[in-house]
């Protein structure tokens, strides 16, 4: 099942897309695509709708229908740094012997064709295309061979990091990577049953029509479940939180000559049946 929330930003509303590409609106079943609305009960009795009776919402998704962030009331948006070897290389450091966490704000949260704003002063806004995990039950210390039971579904994340912020301005990487915007996600959640294999999902990024990452999730160094059993050693999950777990290679920061956002360029990205995001990039007003 793919699960989305449309309407304008702030008074999104739930629903999910049928097999002809339309959205259904879900209002009548759950509040929001969030919360106890992710847990593997509510989304059992969501699966066992008939889709083709709800309410069609008018407009194409994407098009003329805006899409907002796929999951509501994020309460912790946990980020992987450095988990696909090639893309440690380009960045001149090593492969980390256990998993680099740090955080976006839920503040970055956009949705998925919402635009991208460089921050005031910023020279160096980079893209990174991600594999995003949302927890559906939550949990403490959960154990690796049950970890994929406390997913709810995947989808597509643009990790927007602002280079000088994240490395040279002291501290931690933080503060290049939570600036408003720099959370794209969406532009559905997919439910575990319907993405296969998430261990071989192809994803992929372009600039103005130039592919620069073009990666699996087959070189992901620590998989999804030791990142959530990993991850919920020192904080707890709750339902709607979201795990982004790493970039390949191709970020701007990895080119030679290096090459960041100016504003005026156009972002495309997508994984494999998890759909696609397009934003414009802008200069903040």
């Amino acid at each position: 099942m793919k699960l989305l929330r449309y309407g304008p930003r702030g008074r999104e509303k739930p629903g999910c897309l049928d097999a002809n590409g339309r959205v259904r609106d879900l209002s009548d079943h759950v509040d929001d695509i969030a919360g106890d609305a992710l847990v593997p009960e509510t989304i059992s009795r969501l699966k066992a709708l008939d889709i083709e009776t709800l309410r069609i919402v008018e407009g194409i998704p994407q098009q003329d229908l805006r899409l907002g962030p796929c999951v509501g009331r994020t309460g912790k948006f946990i980020c992987i740094g450095l988990n696909y070897a090639d893309h440690a290389a380009e960045s001149g450091l090593d492969v980390p012997p256990e998993p680099v966490i740090f955080n976006k704000w839920t503040s970055a949260i956009t949705g998925p064709d919402d635009d991208v704003i460089i921050p005031r002063g910023s020279q160096k806004t980079d893209w990174e295309v991600e594999l995003g995990v949302v927890i559906g039950k939550g949990g403490a210390y959960i154990d690796e061979a049950q970890a994929m039971e406390h997913v709810a579904g995947f989808c597509v994340i643009n990790d927007v990091s602002e280079r000088e912020y994240q490395i040279e301005r002291a501290g931690t990487w933080d503060k290049g990577k939570g600036c408003d915007s720099f959370g794209p996600i969406g532009p559905w959640l997919v439910t575990t049953d319907e993405v296969g294999d998430h261990d071989a999902l192809s994803l992929w990024l372009e600039v103005d029509g130039t592919r620069h990452q073009n990666g699996s999730t087959a070189t992901m160094v620590y998989k999804v479940p030791h990142l959530i059993a990993y991850c919920s050693q020192f904080m707890s999950l709750q339902s709607g939180d979201i795990i982004s777990t790493g970039t390949p290679p191709g970020v701007g920061m990895g080119l030679n000559p290096q090459a960041y956002l100016k504003g005026g360029e156009t972002l495309r990205l997508g994984i494999d049946g998890l759909g696609v995001q397009t934003q414009k990039v802008r200069k903040a007003d």
